[in-house]
């Protein structure tokens, strides 16, 4: 038996939950790296209310005056 079967479980951890898991493979895993679709979707709701932002000079909103660089 080799030592590096494909089929060898590897182990986790939900960024999201901090909950320990099993995988065989990234591509197997569908909600990877997360345990689950709940916490994968639970991450991405909070992406896209700004819970979490990266830090950064605010963007400057347009004005009618500005100019189109093209």
């Amino acid at each position: 038996m080799s030592d590096a079967d494909p089929k060898a479980k590897k182990k986790g951890r939900c960024p999201r939950c901090g909950k320990h898991f099993q995988f065989e493979s990234v591509a197997a895993h569908k909600t990877f790296p997360f345990c689950s679709a709940r916490c994968r979707d639970v991450d991405l709701g909070n992406w896209l209310t700004g819970n979490y932002a990266i830090p950064g000079e605010p963007i400057p909103k347009p004005s009618d005056d500005d100019v189109d660089a093209t």
